[in-house]
């Protein structure tokens, strides 16, 4: 069993990779391994609903940036974390551009542990938290909880560390994603995911 870590923070050492790592020892502690990728640091086009990823399922039309790295990582992932800080209220910019094309290109992720982190020094981490389990939510995978919302509060990551109550939620994280993924690959071998209905678009201006 493997778990994907997205880190939305442009800094690879920062507060939000802080957080992320007490997840990731935790799981792998609990003898699952992970990868934490930092997807913040060049260039990430926004989505231009050109729709071509509908033509090639799971592969989004332009290959410059890290968005069709990270379904071709998703797609051997049996869980996902993402990790952002707190910019104004809501998720860094480049991970919300990555995000809009990965769950929109991707069809990998019905059925997969998944869950969000957040950082703030103080506020906005519950609408952050908020805005990043809709991606989780409308994909169809399981969300994870924890003890607490998933959030860290720190300036810095020295502060994220001595959260007491933060770094326990990350780990409770991490203990209860372990326990779902064992609990799914038990149950996979007898019971069947359930079928999906076709999909239904109904629009409200008559």
């Amino acid at each position: 069993m493997k778990v994907l870590l997205l880190n939305g923070s442009p800094h690879a050492d920062g507060c939000t990779a802080a957080a992320l790592r007490e997840v990731a020892s935790t799981l792998e502690c609990e003898g699952v391994k992970t990868e934490i990728l930092h997807v913040v640091g060049q260039p990430i086009r926004g989505c231009t609903a050109c729709r071509r990823c509908k033509e090639v399922p799971g592969r989004c039309a332009f290959d410059d940036d890290l968005v069709n790295r990270v379904l071709e990582k998703m797609e051997q992932a049996d869980g996902l974390v993402i990790g952002s800080p707190v910019y104004y209220a809501s998720a860094n910019g480049a991970l919300i551009s990555l995000l809009d094309r990965v769950f929109y290109a991707g069809s990998c992720f019905r059925c997969k542990p998944a869950c969000v982190v957040c950082s703030a020094r103080r506020g906005g981490a519950t609408a952050t938290y908020d805005q990043l389990n809709k991606y989780l939510g409308i994909s169809g995978m399981i969300q994870v909880p924890s003890c607490y919302w998933n959030m860290v509060h720190g300036m810095n990551k020295e502060e994220v560390v001595r959260d007491g109550e933060g770094m326990r939620n990350m780990r409770e994280l991490g203990r209860n994603m372990a326990w779902l993924l064992r609990v799914l690959e038990t149950a996979g071998k007898t019971i069947p995911l359930p079928e999906p209905e076709p999909p239904v678009r109904t629009n409200f201006i008559r």
